[in-house]
């Protein structure tokens, strides 16, 4: 079984995300995105809990489905056919001193179950103040957190989040470790996955031995339901789906581990690909930077240091961000990739306007009204691509610009000091 997986996004109870994120329109948003299965996000949070536990019904083990009744009383227009399935999954924040240091580290989180979430949340309770974000800060050891959520269940995830991010991560520059060991200590062996971020993507994470032993996990992070599926991971399972079989295809060591590839971000579109200093619009590559001491040559105050000269530091062989998509050793935890733009933003440059504009969101819906958009970004003809009938857009410049994406060949702006970066299937201007 085929499954496209996106498994980090948040709830509307979460700082700085969309209203609109309710379970019936993440049903919604899954189905045109084409993702089968997503994770619930904030489940942390007892009012998020509560109201998927009222919106869910149980599918298979540990997975759920939104509820017959909720779909029809709803004026969603959600599609019958092929309902994505639900996961319990949460971000979390650690803020914590050691060694004279100050760590900032996410994690994801995935739940067996209802039961498991419920005992989670009263344990944290005692910690801190679980509910005035989805996705709650304490002052814990990573190390810690991680021994919490196995005592609530042995069947817990933990999955180290956006690794590379410099601010909040394991591996940051700002406030992570060298290695995801140092990070979590005697228990890192219960780590099984990591998550790349939007400012990388795998043959980065592929430049360090250090990671050789977990799988690869893409994920959008998402704020709003727009972004879903923006980075995802496809699982091929060989027999049915449940909480379990998703728990053991993320262990690399095993003939459990059912992976088969990701759908990628370029990485240099992430918001701290490079290092930089937002505020004098100053971009520097790993390159220029060993020649400016990491100092704003415009105000003279230290960089905001970028993912890929974090990676260059802690790597012990060659990077390459654009290495071949199709890797050849796939007994470890290299597996194929796929760079994708965006639909939205990709009509927007044909169309020379706004992502979210109004020509951009008519074309968007006549491609989507039969196709989903992650089937024809990645997978559709090139030839049907140019036989769609799209307003405003010919369908022999969209299948040029789909075949430009999917070789690769795009004029990149790198992101950089929380400056997402913009990637062209055309030259500018």
């Amino acid at each position: 079984m085929r499954l496209i997986a996106d498994l980090h996004i948040h709830s509307r109870y979460s700082r700085a995300t969309s209203p609109k994120i309710t379970p019936v329109y993440l049903e919604k948003w899954a189905q045109i995105k084409g993702l089968d299965l997503i994770g619930s996000g904030d489940c942390t949070h007892p009012f998020w809990l509560k109201e998927l536990r009222e919106n869910l019904n149980d599918a298979e083990e540990g997975l759920y489905i939104l509820k017959d009744k909720v779909r029809e009383n709803c004026s969603t227009h959600v599609k019958a056919e092929k309902r994505p399935r639900f996961v319990l999954t949460g971000e979390i924040s650690t803020i914590y001193k050691k060694e004279n240091r100050t760590h900032k580290v996410h994690h994801l989180i995935i739940l067996p179950d209802f039961k498991t979430a419920k005992q989670f949340q009263k344990k944290l309770e005692g910690i801190g103040n679980i509910a005035s974000d989805g996705r709650p800060i304490f002052g814990i050891d990573s190390r810690d957190l991680l021994a919490i959520l196995l005592d609530m269940n042995e069947n817990s995830i933990l999955i180290p989040a956006h690794i590379w991010t410099p601010w909040f991560s394991a591996l940051g520059a700002k406030s992570g470790f060298d290695s995801i060991d140092e990070c979590y200590g005697d228990l890192s062996k219960y780590i099984t996955a990591i998550e790349t971020g939007l400012s990388s993507n795998p043959p980065m994470n592929w430049a360090l031995s250090s990671l050789d032993r977990f799988s690869i996990l893409s994920n959008s992070d998402a704020h709003s339901l727009e972004k879903l599926g923006r980075k995802a991971t496809i699982f091929e399972f060989l027999g049915a789906i449940s909480f379990n079989a998703l728990r053991s295809a993320f262990y690399i060591e095993s003939n459990t581990n059912q992976i088969a590839e990701t759908i990628e971000f370029f990485p240099q579109e992430g918001k701290y690909y490079y290092d930089g200093h937002k505020k004098c619009g100053v971009c520097l590559s790993p390159k220029e930077i060993r020649s400016s001491s990491e100092i704003c040559p415009i105000c003279n105050k230290k960089l905001t240091p970028g993912v890929m000269r974090r990676v260059l530091e802690l790597a012990d062989r060659p990077v390459d961000e654009t290495a071949p998509y199709t890797p050849t050793k796939i007994k470890t935890n290299q597996r194929p990739y796929h760079s994708l733009i965006p639909l939205k933003e990709i009509l927007g440059e044909l169309l020379n306007t706004k992502a979210n504009s109004k020509r951009v969101e008519i074309a968007y819906n006549a491609i989507i009204e039969n196709n989903t958009e992650l089937y024809f970004l990645k997978d559709m003809c090139l030839g049907e691509i140019e036989k769609l009938h799209c307003p405003n857009v010919s369908g022999e410049l969209l299948s040029r610009a789909i075949d430009q994406m999917r070789k690769g060949n795009v004029f990149i702006t790198p992101g950089y000091d929380s400056e997402y970066g913009i990637i062209r299937v055309f030259p500018p201007n």
